[in-house]
């Protein structure tokens, strides 16, 4: 346990997607980073998301491992190690047992949240729900476009557009979305080689199918109870094997927002 606040400590609320963007990003840039998770993660492009150490207790996303990890005394020893160690705590409880100068919630609720300005010295929020200088001290936009990536000093991020990225022209058809309510069944994994209309699998007796060909980018964990709509897999029509291994230019995009928003406030703290 720390007794005053860690200069080089970033504490990362979710490991998911465009947070694991985020992770590499700050770590690579010499700081260290504990992440937070909830019990089940519901991710889609698992190869490149830290919050799989959930599952598969540890994991590697570009040359970066995450380590799940039971304790705060484990995630101090793991960061010692340089790794990414995963802490299963979506409300923030160990918070004050860190002590972080930093805070990141890189959860992409999509809507308001339980991040505030008293939980460390400097918040940083990313994606919607976050106004800079009420919930945050600064905010990172998260919709694809002109201000990707952009840090805001002031005023709020976008509201969620529920619009897929087009893929080599396709958008909607290459999101795999739950056909009902129920447990998600299927015997296909990432890097499968897919056609239209071919069945991915079950969401109880009800088939979920894909709507273009190519290969699967991204498929959430077998056995996850799923909502009608919600989003569970993710087909590249461009078919490129490796894509499903790398993190995204959206992830790195926020992630180098992320990296400006946390030297820049460094340097205006003066610490």
């Amino acid at each position: 346990m720390t007794s005053k606040h860690d200069q080089n400590l970033i504490i990362i609320r979710g490991a998911g997607e465009m947070a694991s963007g985020v992770i590499k990003k700050l770590f690579m840039a010499g700081f260290d980073i504990v992440a937070f998770e909830k019990p089940s993660p519901t991710c889609i492009r698992r190869e490149v998301c830290f919050a799989e150490a959930v599952y598969q207790k540890e994991i590697t996303v570009e040359c970066v491992t995450a380590i799940l990890v039971s304790s705060v005394n484990d995630a101090l020893s793991q960061v010692k190690s340089r790794r990414i160690p995963i802490l299963i705590d979506p409300d923030a409880e160990c918070l004050k047992s860190f002590n972080p100068f930093f805070l990141i919630d890189a959860r992409m609720m999509k809507s308001k949240n339980d991040t505030n300005l008293s939980m460390a010295p400097i918040v940083i929020g990313m994606g919607p729900g976050f106004t800079a200088g009420e919930n945050c001290l600064a905010a990172i936009e998260t919709n694809r476009g002109f201000d990707l990536g952009r840090v805001l000093y002031e005023g709020s991020t976008q509201a969620h557009t529920g619009i897929p990225a087009s893929v080599d022209g396709i958008s909607d058809a290459r999101v795999l979305r739950a056909s009902d309510d129920g447990v998600f069944i299927s015997n296909h994994e990432i890097t499968d080689t897919v056609h239209v209309g071919q069945e991915i699998g079950k969401v109880g007796n009800t088939v979920v199918a894909c709507g273009t060909s190519g290969i699967i980018r991204g498929l959430i964990q077998n056995g996850i109870v799923v909502k009608r709509g919600q989003k569970i897999g993710d087909i590249d029509p461009r078919g490129i094997r490796e894509f499903c291994f790398r993190i995204s230019d959206k992830a790195n995009a926020i992630g180098g927002g992320a990296l400006e928003a946390v030297l820049a406030l460094k340097s205006k703290n003066q610490i």
